[in-house]
């Protein structure tokens, strides 16, 4: 938690992370100059300003694609939450290598036009009718522009001053992005090799993105939603200095946290970036969050002082041996008196 806001708060985290990532950029481009450009059995001649372009567009695919793995194989699997740390570098970066993309293949196919070089990305190529040939560049201007909005507003201040809801909503056109990144491949650099390594690579990277969101959307789903008080089960479910997550309304969760033999439930989402609280653990005696450490109290959603941000609070009692947690918030800030195990059954 900050009181001024930085360009970026290093430490050696966030460092170790950007490390991997531009090793990782440097060898697969490195890689694929080498290796890949002569496997690609390419159905036209190429040269290197070609291979190069198509070395920075697979490598923007394939880190976008990881990108959008990041978020489900958290909320299924705790041992992904560390990639959720320094998630926006990875999006920064990889903006970086769509530009570069970008600009290899403007300054290639549009270097020798009669007219204007933006005019005739836009206009030279009007194929609609039919799959083969049908302009690609659309998509590939849609995905670049998204990309760089959101690269461009990742820094706190835009969360502050666009407001959490609006900057989430904002952040979630990362999704229609990814769907043209998809077309402009397909109807693209799939239809100019005829080597199917790429192909089953590409297709198998967006099915596994479709594939875990969905398996993250079925987690969280909550089976009885009709009662007041949502079942939750019996207390030894939840792990200790830990939550679990249940699905309420619409896109609303709860986190239930489970510390010092009490119970308290909040909203799982962080008032900083809507980060999810419940993928958090207890430290210091708050719930801090995973994504960028803001801290609140679990009685009563409170931020320590200084600080003044406050989330949504739950009731929560028992029935018999089993907890039940009462699906209307509290205001944010409100202190409820936490479940004591030591009055039901551990």
């Amino acid at each position: 938690m900050s009181v001024k806001y930085v360009p970026v708060q290093w430490n050696m985290n966030k460092w170790l992370y950007d490390a991997v990532l531009i090793a990782f950029v440097v060898i697969y481009i490195i890689v694929f100059l080498r290796l890949g450009a002569p496997q690609a059995d390419f159905t036209r001649p190429t040269d290197g300003q070609i291979v190069r372009m198509r070395a920075f567009g697979s490598c923007a695919f394939l880190m976008l694609t990881v990108i959008l793995c990041i978020g489900p194989l958290a909320r299924l699997d705790r041992r992904f939450l560390p990639l959720l740390y320094n998630r926006r570098h990875f999006g920064v970066l990889t903006t970086i290598v769509a530009f570069t993309h970008a600009t290899y293949v403007y300054g290639w196919y549009y270097n020798f036009t009669p007219m204007a070089r933006y005019e005739a990305m836009i206009a030279s190529n009007t194929s609609f009718g039919q799959i083969l040939g049908f302009p690609i560049e659309p998509f590939g201007i849609f995905a670049l522009f998204v990309l760089a909005v959101l690269a461009a507003t990742s820094h706190d201040f835009w969360l502050s001053f666009l407001t959490a809801p609006v900057w989430k909503r904002l952040h979630l056109l990362i999704y229609p992005a990814y769907i043209a990144l998809v077309l402009h491949v397909a109807l693209g650099y799939l239809q100019d090799t005829k080597n199917p390594t790429f192909a089953i690579l590409f297709a198998s990277g967006a099915l596994l993105v479709a594939i875990l969101h969905v398996a993250a959307w079925r987690q969280d789903r909550l089976r009885s939603a009709d009662s007041e008080w949502i079942d939750l089960g019996p207390p030894s479910e939840i792990p200790e200095n830990r939550a679990r997550i249940i699905q309420l309304r619409g896109n609303e969760r709860a986190a239930i946290f489970r510390y010092d033999g009490k119970l308290s439930a909040v909203s799982n989402a962080c008032a900083h970036q809507n980060g999810p609280l419940g993928e958090g653990r207890i430290i210091d005696g708050c719930i801090t969050c995973p994504w960028h450490g803001f801290q609140y109290r679990m009685a009563d959603g409170r931020s320590p002082e200084p600080f003044t941000e406050t989330i949504p609070t739950y009731a929560l009692r028992w029935n018999g041996d089993r907890v039940e947690l009462n699906r209307n918030a509290n205001l944010p800030g409100t202190y409820v008196d936490p479940l004591r195990l030591s009055e039901g059954s551990q």
